[in-house]
């Protein structure tokens, strides 16, 4: 059923490839802004599609389906890429970060997982308030961490140290977001559990 959600839902999976295009030569500052406004635009897609689909009445079994698989494959490729070209290094720890993203795609396949086990018992799993927050962060850090590369010249100094300040910022918002991702990971694998032998 291709209602209007499920159209923006759609281009959201259908745009990965290109983003990850755009993000896959780090010196290419163009193309790292270019990546932002289409990261961006799919982050507005993002929350248009489930307003639209509630407000409209159109809420459809594809589009429950389809929403959290095209935020995953959204975070997941975004992750990767940055990963593979290094971004997720910085200054202190060096590329310890990828730690912080490597816990945010383990609690993505664990909680998809633990969703498919649950879903023959007809156990829900409700989106908690954290969560959401989790979420927040972590789309706003991936974003930060690709305008910093659209503006490496977007620096300061914290004592002898000259940092990009969204790089940084995208730094700090991923590693709470890994701290959140925890938290809520855990709350899920507790209402699992309970329905495990």
């Amino acid at each position: 059923m291709l209602t209007l959600p499920n159209i923006l839902t759609l281009s959201r999976i259908l745009t990965v490839p290109l983003l990850a295009f755009l993000l896959w030569w780090p010196d290419w500052e163009f193309g790292y802004g270019l990546a932002f406004g289409l990261y961006c635009l799919m982050g507005i897609t993002d929350y248009f599609d489930g307003y639209l689909a509630r407000s409209s009445g159109t809420v459809s079994k594809l589009g429950v389906f389809l929403d959290p698989i095209a935020d995953k494959i959204m975070v997941a490729a975004v992750i990767l890429v940055l990963t593979a070209q290094g971004i997720l290094r910085g200054p202190y720890v060096g590329d310890m970060h990828v730690i912080a993203g490597l816990v945010i795609l383990i609690r993505e396949i664990a909680v998809s997982g633990l969703r498919e086990f649950l879903g023959p018992l007809q156990v829900s799993m409700p989106v908690s308030k954290l969560a959401k927050w989790k979420t927040a962060f972590q789309m706003i850090s991936l974003g930060a961490l690709i305008l910093g590369a659209a503006m490496p010249w977007w620096n300061m100094f914290v004592g002898s140290v000259e940092i990009n300040i969204p790089h940084t910022a995208g730094l700090a918002t991923l590693w709470a977001a890994a701290a959140l991702t925890l938290i809520t990971g855990w709350d899920y694998l507790r209402v699992g559990l309970k329905h495990m032998d």
